[in-house]
């Protein structure tokens, strides 16, 4: 069984002393106050940083510490090696980006420099620290700009450094086309997450003390980084503005005219704080405890990828290098790890941002039109994981009514690639149906009902596998990538088949022994939390008849220290316990990465009671709510409440505008329509073992 010893409500408070007093005694705090950035960014735990950020920002300005983990940082460390101004979000392998490290010492004193820990804050937009004996470090960024402000605390020589070389993957070159202090410029390239391809980027800076900019010429040191010396007095104020793009320096430079031009670093704090309000309160939960402040937290995560890649005229860069410029009132977005949050996080925007999630759309769509491959290519705009499974978001956000693209121009693209996917290893060949199901429905959706009875057919010979693989538990089930699974066992995966679950609960498994089985999966803690491929499990109980243990699983990942067995290359010999997500900077369980906004997701989708168990057919499993209630503003859409009124003691049950709902399920146009749904928590708190 699922071992617990507590709630294990304690709040960390390690981002507390960055809200003034008189916010924590006020209940009605801005849910931008309510966010941590600190969680998820000690030690493998969540492989995040404190980055200052805009939502869907290229910019994501951090300190690079020494020592560090995936993305440069580890909340841990006390040495600063500079900041920089890329990284992936929560991603596994090395991380990806680091991109344009800017460093600022006195004259003699090289780094890496000591941290005054007890200085360190940061909020959505903005970071702060003190470090080398006293220079205040402050961030802001929004968009493709980002500012870093130098105090200097003494008199004395300072050096600058701009180092386009340094990142966390494979450095392909690094070049200037201006070095001077007051349009500096240049271009870079790396390999993206896990050297599976190299993304190219332009940037442009500016140096100035005081409000003045520059006018020095920079030193060229160890071939591609860039010196300045400037002579300093105590209370002189460094700043070095940067913008981004995907297009070439040129591009760069307007990019950071427009984007930050001459505005102080405080109004750029509060353009971000204002854009992150508003992505933030398209949902509204009661109160400013630790699951408020966990539940913005990772809301915050969620609007944080893509990133929006066209610069302020519209140019931008597609997967194959090609310059493109995208009509006025619509964006473009890179930076994908479909693999990893096609499950949760591309549905959530789906959810609470129609709008955005058509541009993202078609910035899926046009992976296809450039030649998609399956992880990245050699020409990508930005710094990017892995593509598949794009075809099943594409399907999803259609079916939501979310257009941004030709589906009929992208159908024999998406057929296309079906040949190219892998199916040698189990998890291969379900996760290679899925996509082939996804073309089906989409043929079938647009009328081809010929083409969509030859891609079900084939999406369904993936059965004649599970039943030799899966059907029967044998000795190497709890074997991590036995028989050349990717991750995960195969206990986990013989859940995966989420777009064909009424053949497998009603005529393979039945479901009497569906429901035996998936429960002895989680009273021997097979199940795996810190990793996507089995994340959908405790709602599949839902689906089988039983709502009540589903609501009580998710309760405990969400509330309580559990076993947690399973890291990508084993099995532990014995669990790390403790909490699936805390508020704390080892805020994800140990191995755990966020990935992109994928496990972020799950706790969001979690706390309001709505799960979107198979991607592309547009519903979610209903649960009671982690709140008391729930307000849903989507963007340009109707206003949803979600409420658990009372407790019945005698099972879970669900109305929509109150009408009994009889299954826990619930249609994407319904629940959209606007209007409440009530769940109550029937036998929730029951222990799993007992029900």
């Amino acid at each position: 069984m699922m071992k617990h010893i507590g709630i294990g409500i304690g709040i960390a408070g390690i981002g507390l002393s960055c809200l003034p007093a008189a916010l924590l005694a006020d209940e009605e705090i801005a849910p931008v106050d309510l966010v941590d950035p600190f969680v998820g960014t000690s030690g493998d735990h969540g492989q995040l940083t404190p980055a200052a950020t805009g939502p869907f920002g290229m910019v994501q300005l951090s300190p690079d510490t020494v020592p560090a983990q995936h993305a440069g940082y580890d909340y841990r460390a006390d040495r600063l090696q500079g900041f920089s101004h890329t990284r992936a979000v929560g991603v596994g392998c090395g991380g990806g980006g680091g991109d344009l490290l800017v460093s600022v010492s006195y004259a003699g004193e090289t780094g890496p420099w000591p941290m005054d820990k007890a200085s360190e804050k940061a909020g959505p937009g903005w970071y702060s620290v003190r470090y080398g004996g006293g220079i205040q470090a402050d961030l802001a960024a929004i968009g493709p700009g980002g500012l870093s402000r130098f105090t200097m605390p003494r008199n004395g020589s300072v050096h600058i450094v701009l180092d386009p070389r340094h990142g966390y993957t494979k450095r392909h070159s690094g070049e200037w086309t201006s070095t001077s202090a007051k349009d500096l410029r240049g271009s870079m390239s790396a390999g993206t997450v896990c050297d599976e391809g190299i993304y190219h980027l332009s940037f442009a800076s500016t140096l100035s003390l005081n409000g003045k900019v520059l006018k020095a010429k920079g030193t060229a040191i160890d071939g591609d980084r860039m010196a300045f010396d400037v002579p300093v007095s105590a209370g002189d104020r460094i700043e070095v503005r940067t913008g981004l793009s995907v297009v070439n320096p040129r591009s760069a430079r307007r990019v950071l005219t427009r984007t930050l031009g001459e505005r102080s670093l405080e109004t750029i704090r509060q353009d971000a704080r204002a854009a992150w309000s508003r992505e933030l309160e398209r949902v509204r939960v009661p109160g400013s405890d630790e699951r408020a402040r966990l539940f913005y937290t990772h809301l915050f995560r969620v609007f944080q990828t893509p990133a929006r890649i066209d610069d302020t005229d519209g140019q931008y860069r597609r997967s194959d290098g090609s310059q493109h410029r995208v009509t006025g009132g619509h964006h473009r977005y890179s930076g994908w790890a479909i693999w990893d949050n096609y499950r949760t996080q591309l549905p959530l925007l789906g959810l609470l941002d129609p709008e955005r999630s058509a541009d993202v759309a078609a910035s899926l769509a046009e992976l296809y039109i450039a030649g998609k491959a399956q992880w990245a290519t050699k020409t990508e705009p930005f710094i990017t994981v892995r593509t598949e499974h794009a075809g099943v978001a594409l399907l999803d956000f259609r079916r939501k009514g979310i257009g941004g693209f030709d589906a009929a121009a992208i159908l024999p693209l998406m057929v296309k690639e079906l040949d190219m996917l892998p199916q040698k290893a189990p998890d291969q060949q379900i996760e290679t149906a899925y996509d082939i199901w996804a073309a089906a429905e989409l043929a079938g959706d647009l009328g081809d009902a010929e083409l969509a009875g030859r891609l079900h057919k084939r999406a369904l010979q993936y059965r004649s596998m599970w039943h030799s693989v899966f059907e029967n538990v044998a000795p190497d089930f709890d074997v991590v990538k036995a028989r050349g699974l990717y991750q995960g066992t195969l206990w986990q995966y013989r859940w995966a088949p989420v777009f064909d679950l009424p053949w497998l609960i009603d005529e393979e498994l039945g479901q009497e022994r569906f429901n035996r089985e998936l429960g002895t999966f989680f009273d021997q803690d097979l199940f795996n939390m810190t990793n996507q491929p089995d994340i959908q499990a405790p709602f599949l109980f839902a689906m089988a008849g039983q709502p009540d243990r589903t609501a009580t699983l998710v309760g405990e990942i969400l509330d309580r220290p559990i076993d947690h067995w399973y890291t990508n290359a084993g099995k532990r010999q014995a669990p790390w316990h403790g909490r699936s997500f805390a508020l704390a900077p080892e805020g994800y369980a140990d191995g755990m990465d966020d990935d992109a906004g994928g496990m972020a997701a799950w706790y969001v989708w979690a706390s309001l009671g709505l799960y979107p168990l198979t991607p592309g057919k547009s519903g979610y499993v209903v649960l009671p709510p982690a709140f008391d209630h729930v307000a849903i503003q989507p963007n340009g859409g109707r206003s949803i409440r979600i409420a658990k009124p009372f407790e019945t003691g005698g099972g879970l049950h669900a109305q929509w505008n109150g009408k009994t709902l009889t299954a826990s399920w619930l249609e994407h146009q319904r629940l959209i329509s606007g209007g409440e749904l009530q769940v109550s928590p029937g036998n929730r708190h029951t222990h799993p073992a007992c029900l």
